[in-house]
């Protein structure tokens, strides 16, 4: 099971809520598409066991202590990702959206920035694109994050 999270922004006690998921749902990756904001929030998902992928957001201000913090795991996007034969595109702000959706490059696209839900195929149906919302709840007052099951392709948002 993947996890993916976006735009945290620092709320810690939505970061212990995640930590939490992340044990109990086993997950096996954890993609973040941005706006981590400070490297404080990386020990609640950076786990020796779990793979870990990460994008730079718009609101991320030590880039610098984040990639040394992460172990160069998060870098600028989009970023294209191969997992166990599933081709990824991850970026913060979507501006590469709509040409990674119609392409048919990737199985999956993820992206943040917008704070909205998103979880859709593409019009082939060969592409899965989704945003998790936002992890941090500050804008919406809620705050979500997205079970992917790569193999059946099946995306479930959770409230934290």
């Amino acid at each position: 099971m993947w996890l993916l999270i976006s735009d945290t922004h620092d709320n810690m006690h939505k970061m212990k809520e995640i930590e939490k998921i992340i044990e109990r749902e086993n997950i096996t990756a954890v993609f973040h598409c941005g706006d981590f904001v400070a490297p404080f929030v990386l020990p609640y998902i950076i786990k020796d066991s779990i793979d870990f992928y990460g994008v730079f957001g718009n609101n991320d201000g030590e880039k610098l202590l984040l990639s040394e913090k992460s172990n160069k795991r998060i870098l600028p996007g989009p970023r294209e990702l191969n997992i166990n034969g599933y081709k990824i595109l991850m970026m913060h702000e979507p501006y590469a959206l709509n040409a990674a959706e119609k392409s048919g490059l990737y199985d999956f696209v993820f992206f943040g920035h917008t704070h909205e839900i998103v979880s859709r195929k593409n019009e082939n149906g060969t592409t899965i694109v989704v945003n998790p919302g936002e992890g941090s709840g500050w804008l919406t007052g809620i705050a979500t994050v997205a079970l992917i099951d790569p193999a059946d392709k099946e995306v479930n948002i959770m409230k934290i």
